[in-house]
């Protein structure tokens, strides 16, 4: 009687050990199969959500433009949305358009969102020696200065780099604009000359350079824009216009464009490949946002 009795425990055991077995297994199953159906995916709300949590460059309040942003463009990162978004890109250019702060800063931003007023003359104007530049050239003393060490560093290598336009005013890029759209109609004057109040000319951190031989629109044929190329950023000066990138700055390439940001924004810039639109809304936006 005692096997028997001890057997029938045995098999009650083996079943309840059976049974939950069986139910472990049912259970992952269930588990796969939800994976599977896409019940626990994450929306890109909740994406999107969890990454504003984690990125200082995350705003709430742009929550909805970055959902439509991505509904059209599902083929970016999460992290490009939001920074697109940011960098008003969910907007026509000149539309949505305000006032650029962090004047007379070396990382302020001009483009075709951020304006300067038609009465803005930056602080500090100096003008660049004639031996590295054409008459009248003029840039912020930071900049210049940044310039001549750059220019000479490049004429004692044999690949000279001379100034052939810089600091604009609010009226000479309105005439200048002008006669571009006269010559080719709007449309084509805006995918390379900015309008008046959005021009980073009149900044006087930016020059358009040559060698002095060839025309300036072929400066990337010529040996002293490869010099440039590995050496700019280590004066502060990025290529602003860089090939590839024209659905962010709004512009097309320009070989000769240069723009000065300080030798630490621009050696990330070189080394990672970015606009300055793209440092701007990871690491100087959030400044004045926050």
């Amino acid at each position: 009687m005692k096997l028997k009795k001890s057997v029938k425990i045995t098999l009650m055991l083996l079943s309840i050990i059976l049974l939950i077995l069986l139910t472990l297994l049912l259970s992952n199953k269930i588990n796969k199969n939800q994976k599977k159906g896409g019940v626990q995916k994450l929306t890109i709300e909740e994406k999107l959500k969890r990454k504003c949590k984690k990125l200082n460059y995350c705003y709430s309040n742009n929550l909805e433009r970055y959902i439509n942003y991505q509904k059209k463009n599902t083929n970016l990162k999460i992290e490009d949305i939001i920074i697109r978004v940011n960098l008003n890109l969910d907007n026509s250019f000149y539309t949505n358009t305000k006032e650029t702060p962090f004047l007379n800063k070396e990382y302020i931003l001009v483009n075709k969102y951020l304006s300067l007023g038609e009465d803005y003359i930056p602080e500090n104007l100096e003008e660049i020696p004639t031996i590295y530049a054409r008459s009248g050239m003029m840039l912020v003393d930071v900049a210049k200065d940044a310039f001549i060490k750059m220019a000479q560093k490049a004429k004692e290598e044999n690949h000279p780099v001379l100034a052939m336009s810089s600091y604009r005013s609010y009226d000479y890029q309105t005439n200048l604009y002008k006669r571009y759209v006269a010559n080719d109609g709007v449309e084509a004057a805006d995918t390379y000359s900015a309008r008046a109040g959005f021009s980073e000319h009149q900044t006087g951190l930016c020059v358009d350079v040559y060698d002095g031989k060839i025309d300036y629109t072929n400066f990337e044929t010529s040996e002293s824009f490869q010099w440039m190329q590995e050496n700019a950023h280590k004066y502060g000066f990025i290529l602003r216009f860089p090939k590839g990138k024209e659905h962010i700055t709004g512009y097309q390439y320009e070989s000769w464009h240069y723009r000065y940001v300080g030798v630490k924004i621009a050696t990330y810039i070189h080394e990672h490949n970015i606009t300055f639109e793209e440092y701007y809304a990871k690491f100087i936006e959030p400044k004045y946002q926050n």
